[in-house]
């Protein structure tokens, strides 16, 4: 019986050790590893694809200029009246003060209809920018808030924009 005992303790010592010892292989980890990188690309790329497919439009209201379009973060869209249809006439420092809004595919708000939004691409940037019966829209970079509407009649020729935009030619 004395014997069993220092075996016993031996034998699970031993059990210990190894199970403690254990490592994995590095290249399962790394296998692991790239794993759930790609699993983390697919998903982000999945939530970017959804964001950018369906971007909801608002309608939200100001008590001085009644409803207003903004996009899904409530940030006011201007329009620029010395834009021509699918040509931006607002360049370099203007950009800087008005960015370009653009969105892939709109979900527009009731009283809009989807087929008044399209795209152009601008001619100085190269970029995309959406329209609205092909005016070109435009952020306002004071409009630091969801509901700012800062831009609003700036130097008489920024407007925000609703459904009864009527664009002068």
């Amino acid at each position: 019986m004395k014997t069993k005992i220092p075996i016993c303790t031996i034998l699970l010592a031993g059990i210990l050790f190894a199970g403690c010892s254990f490592q994995e292989k590095p290249e399962s980890t790394d296998a692991n590893k790239q794993a759930q990188e790609t699993t983390t690309e697919v998903n982000n790329e999945a939530e970017k694809d959804l964001a950018e497919s369906d971007t909801k439009l608002q309608l939200m209201e100001n008590k001085k200029i009644g409803k207003y379009l903004t996009d899904a973060e409530g940030r006011a869209l201007y329009y620029f009246a010395k834009d021509q249809p699918n040509t931006s006439n607002c360049s370099s420092d203007c950009l800087e003060n008005w960015p370009a809004f653009y969105s892939e595919d709109l979900a527009v708000p009731e009283g809009f209809n989807k087929e008044d939004f399209g795209t152009i691409t601008r001619a100085d940037t190269g970029e995309k920018q959406t329209t609205y019966k092909g005016y070109p829209l435009y952020y306002f970079v004071k409009d630091g808030a969801s509901g700012d509407v800062k831009g609003q009649g700036v130097k008489d020729v920024w407007f925000i924009v609703n459904s009864e935009t009527k664009f002068t030619k």
